[in-house]
C-alpha cells in the first residue's frame, strides 16, 4: 500500500490499496487508488482533479457489493466516516450525509422523538447506498421519506433534486447519468422516544433471530421476486448450506451467502450463478441479484 498526499487536497489518497478490508463479505483485489475525503467540500475539489472518463467506484459500508478478485481499475470512493453529517434542519426535517450508517440514522431520528425510519437499522450499510438502491428492510424502503437530494457530479458540482427527478423502484433508482448521492432530507413524524427505540430493538431481535449476524455476508443477495420471496425459493431447491470454495449458501437464511474465511470473490460469484441456474430449474423462476457486482478477474494485466 502506497500512500500519497496532494497538496490542495486535505483528504487521504491511497494507491493499490486492498478493498477486502472495505467490504462486509472481506473479499476483493485492490483499488488503482482509493480517496477518503476530509469533508464535502474536499470531495469536490478531489472529483474536479479527477482525467475526464476516470471510472469512479462509490464505497460505503460495503455491503451489498462484489468486488471481483483482480480489483478496481479506476479511483474509489470511500465514504464511510467522512461524509457523515447529520442533523435536524427543522421539528420533522433530518438532512444526513451519505456516509452516516443507516443503523445511526434510525438511533438519531428515535433518540429525537422522530419516527418512521426505525426500519432503517435493518440495512446494513450507508445511506448513501441506501439511496442509490431504494434499501428497505421490515417493510420500509428509504425513498418514502425524501423530500429533497443532494448530489455531485464528476467536476465537482453539486446538484439539489427532488425526487420527482428519479425514477424510484423496488430496490432500483435511475438517476441522472454521472451524479451520484451526496445527502438527503427526510420528513419524519414526531413519535415516542421509547417506542421508537423499543421498536429498534424488536427489529435488531429480529434481524438477529433470523440471519447469520457475525459471518462475513453482503446482506440478501437477490431481490425477491414479485409475489415471494426468494428465500423460499433457494431453499425449495435445496440449496441451503452448499458450498464452493470458501463460499457457502447460509444454513440460517438462504438468501446470504457467507465467507467462511477462505473465500475469495469468484467463489461467491460461482455460488451466485449456481443459486440461480438451479433455482430457475426448480421453479422456473429468474432471480435478480440485488447485491453489485464491480471489478475485473484476477487475469487482469
Amino acid at each position: 500500500m502506497t500512500t500519497r498526499q496532494t497538496a490542495s487536497l486535505r483528504g487521504e489518497r491511497l494507491l493499490n490499496e486492498p478493498l477486502a478490508r472495505y467490504t462486509t463479505w472481506r473479499v476483493g483485489g485492490p483499488a488503482r487508488q482509493l480517496y477518503r475525503p476530509a469533508d464535502g467540500e474536499d470531495l469536490l475539489q478531489f472529483l474536479a482533479s479527477l482525467p475526464e472518463g476516470e471510472p469512479l467506484l462509490w464505497l460505503g459500508l460495503g455491503s451489498n457489493l462484489l468486488i471481483r478478485d483482480g480489483g478496481f481499475n479506476g479511483t474509489v470512493i470511500a465514504t464511510q466516516g467522512r461524509l457523515d453529517g447529520m442533523a435536524l434542519i427543522s421539528a420533522t426535517a433530518l438532512r444526513v450525509e451519505a456516509g452516516v450508517s443507516c443503523a445511526q440514522v434510525a438511533r438519531f431520528a428515535a433518540r429525537q422523538g422522530l419516527c418512521g425510519v426505525e426500519f432503517l437499522t435493518g440495512i446494513p450499510g450507508t445511506f448513501g447506498g441506501a439511496l442509490a438502491m431504494n434499501a428497505g428492510a421490515f417493510g420500509g424502503e428509504t425513498w418514502s421519506q425524501v423530500t429533497t437530494v443532494e448530489t455531485v457530479d464528476r467536476a465537482g458540482q453539486l446538484h439539489k433534486r427532488l425526487p420527482t427527478e428519479f425514477k424510484v423502484g423496488y430496490r432500483q433508482v435511475e438517476r441522472p447519468a454521472e451524479e451520484w448521492f451526496l445527502a438527503a432530507t427526510l420528513a419524519l413524524e414526531p413519535g415516542d422516544v421509547t417506542e421508537s427505540q423499543g421498536r429498534i430493538r424488536e427489529l435488531l431481535e429480529r434481524r438477529n433471530s433470523s440471519q447469520p449476524i457475525g459471518q462475513p455476508s453482503c446482506g440478501s443477495v437477490f431481490r425477491n421476486p414479485p409475489g415471494g420471496h426468494a428465500a423460499r425459493l433457494i431453499e425449495a431447491a435445496g440449496l441451503k448450506g452448499v458450498l464452493i470454495g470458501g463460499a457457502q449458501v447460509s444454513e440460517k437464511h438462504a438468501n446470504f451467502i457467507i465467507n467462511r474465511g477462505n473465500a475469495t470473490a469468484a467463489d461467491i460469484e460461482a455460488l451466485i450463478r449456481r443459486v440461480r441456474e438451479r433455482v430457475k430449474a426448480a421453479s422456473g423462476v429468474e432471480l435478480v441479484t440485488e447485491v453489485h457486482i464491480v471489478g475485473e478477474t484476477e487475469e487482469r494485466a
